[in-house]
């Protein structure tokens, strides 16, 4: 039956296809088909994690019983009972000779359920099991897969990717060419995830409350990135209907290439540099074919993600280089490693925290583990000898920290120039504003600094105290508060007045919505996903730099939200007086 659900868009485009439901388990689960003759070997694999399992159960329970008593062992008695539940296990086995499926997957979508069954009862004691059946779930999909995590590069056939998140390295590792689309149930529009379905340009929509509950694996689905809407079991008026939208989407696509290479200028000739944020090297192919300039952020910490080792220095210098390369005489700034948040490491020990977004993340991690920071820092240094690179902190809350790292960096360089290695000594050294307190003292920071680069996302988030990947939280997360345009006001003042320059990587950037304001306010750079440079280029070509700081003058004379919200709205109709 024709069921629609909405969500939040992220990543334009539309996709049609066949839904890929992802079990929620720490574990990434894949769908596969298993033939007839392997059904049985199937079952007794399953069998056997199951015994395994619960032979590992009673090895902790007699532990525990030795150590700290029987009365904390109980707990590993209901853990046993539920894997020698018929209910459950019978269960399993017949889905796998009755669909022809691989036991982890069977197994994990009855877990799912069970947990989702226990979360729905009143009863505060028997809700709380469900953390039980989590664990429980976890250990044996471990078994069945003897702890080799699968990933989504790991399909076989096209699919529309649905489950209730995806991590960051999740999304990087996307088979581009078999997932067509996604969609979360959690998330927001600056949510890692988001960000790089932008970069991929996968079409895809987050924050879509239940929607992986209630699709089914192997339905026909619609997902239509542009408006953020899901459609499942689309009838024929839907495909005709979305037929005619991709091509005409496809057409745009094509009228925006041909933007390619014309400067990104005003009409009355004001130019402005549009660079591109990037994820992984391979993607520095991506920038001059939307016609962009250089890279304006390279993300490094997708280097690190999903993988049960550290980068070694030649690895990431590898990396570096190439993209270097590929790009020059074109600038490549590097953002040193920004782990953390969303993003997280379980090899580095860390483990997880309370407010990880407050917590030991980016130039703070970095800090606190120096010999990881200096093995990054040599492969950046290395990667210079093209001299198009420049090196960027993120997460620098004031001038200490800008020292203290600086400080790292330069006792690298010493190292380097005792091994007589060449890099480029007068490599440009900025740092992120993202944090209020860089924003307040940035009049001190850019004495110092060789360029800014503002982070959107998290100035918004840390300004209005709105966790920005918290989907509830989504529709209080503005970027046209008057507190962020002050902000981004103040900052590109500071800067200017030292001659130094700033640039905007966050998404705020990508947003043609908001093209003529940030140049308006003094913005020299934006750097932003490959896929959206045509359409910000296209914009800036459309208005004038007079007009453009009239506009920023009116909103930064306007007190409130709404009243930026419905200028802002006027001046993207055309309709402002500066518009004609």
């Amino acid at each position: 039956m024709r069921k629609i659900y909405k969500g939040i868009p992220v990543s334009s485009g539309i996709a049609v296809g066949k839904a890929l439901v992802l079990a929620d388990q720490e574990t990434l689960v894949i769908k596969r088909n298993i033939p007839e003759e392997s059904l049985e070997t199937e079952v007794k694999r399953f069998q056997a994690a199951v015994e395994k399992t619960k032979a590992e159960i009673k090895e902790m329970q007699g532990k525990v019983k030795k150590e700290a008593g029987g009365k904390h062992s109980g707990i590993f008695e209901a853990h046993l009972m539920i894997l020698s539940d018929p209910m459950l296990t019978t269960a399993v086995e017949k889905h796998i000779r009755a669909d022809k499926l691989n036991a982890d997957y069977v197994f994990a979508n009855a877990i799912s359920g069970l947990i989702q069954s226990f979360e729905s009862i009143e009863d505060d004691y028997l809700k709380e099991r469900a953390s039980d059946v989590k664990d429980i779930g976890k250990r044996v999909i471990k078994n069945l897969t003897e702890g080799k995590q699968e990933t989504l590069a790991d399909l076989k056939e096209e699919v529309i990717v649905f489950a209730r998140d995806l991590s960051p390295s999740d999304t990087v590792t996307m088979k581009r060419e078999k997932v067509k689309g996604f969609c979360t149930d959690l998330g927001g529009k600056t949510s890692h995830t988001a960000i790089i379905a932008r970069a991929l340009e996968i079409p895809a929509i987050v924050g879509a409350q239940s929607v992986s509950l209630q699709v089914k694996d192997g339905e026909p689905v619609i997902i239509d990135g542009l408006l953020g809407i899901v459609i499942v079991q689309p009838g024929e008026e839907d495909l005709k209907h979305y037929k005619g939208k991709l091509e005409e989407f496809l057409k745009q696509k094509i009228q925006l290439s041909k933007l390619k290479d014309l400067p990104a200028e005003t009409l009355d000739g004001y130019k402005v540099e549009l660079n591109a944020n990037i994820e992984i090297e391979d993607e520095a192919k991506f920038v001059l074919k939307h016609g962009g300039t250089g890279v304006g952020l390279f993300r490094t910490e997708f280097l690190f993600l999903n993988r049960k080792d550290l980068p070694t220095e030649d690895e990431q210098y590898t990396a570096y280089f190439l993209a270097a390369e590929y790009l020059y005489p074109y600038p490549v700034i590097i953002r040193t490693l920004d782990l953390g948040g969303d993003k997280f490491l379980s090899h580095l020990g860390l483990g997880r925290e309370e407010n990880p977004f407050l917590g030991l993340r980016a130039i703070r991690l970095c800090l606190a583990k120096p010999e990881l920071f200096k093995t990054q820092l040599r492969a950046i240094l290395r990667a210079s000898e093209l001299k198009n690179i420049k090196i960027m902190f993120p997460m620098i809350s004031g001038i200490e920290e800008f020292h203290k790292a600086k400080h790292i960096l330069e006792e690298v360089k010493t190292e380097l120039r005792k091994k007589k290695q060449k890099f480029d000594d007068a490599m440009e050294l900025g740092i992120m504003i993202e944090i209020p307190s860089a924003s307040l003292t940035a009049d001190i920071l850019a004495k110092e600094v060789d360029f800014f680069s503002i982070g959107s996302n998290d100035l918004i988030q840390y300004t209005l105290a709105i966790d920005r990947v918290n989907s509830n939280m989504a529709h209080m997360y503005n970027p046209l508060h008057p507190a962020i345009i002050r902000q981004l006001k103040r900052v590109v003042d500071a800067a200017h007045k030292e001659g130094k320059w700033v640039g905007m990587c966050g998404e705020m950037a990508s947003d043609t919505a908001f093209s003529a304001l940030l140049i308006g306010l003094g913005i020299d750079e934006l750097s932003t996903a490959p896929v959206a440079m045509p359409e910000v280029k296209k914009v800036l070509r459309a208005t004038t730099m007079v007009a453009a700081k009239k506009i920023a003058e009116d909103v930064l004379r306007l007190s409130t939200l709404d009243e930026v919200k419905a200028y802002m709205s006027i001046v993207n109709k055309g309709d402002c007086k500066y518009c004609k």
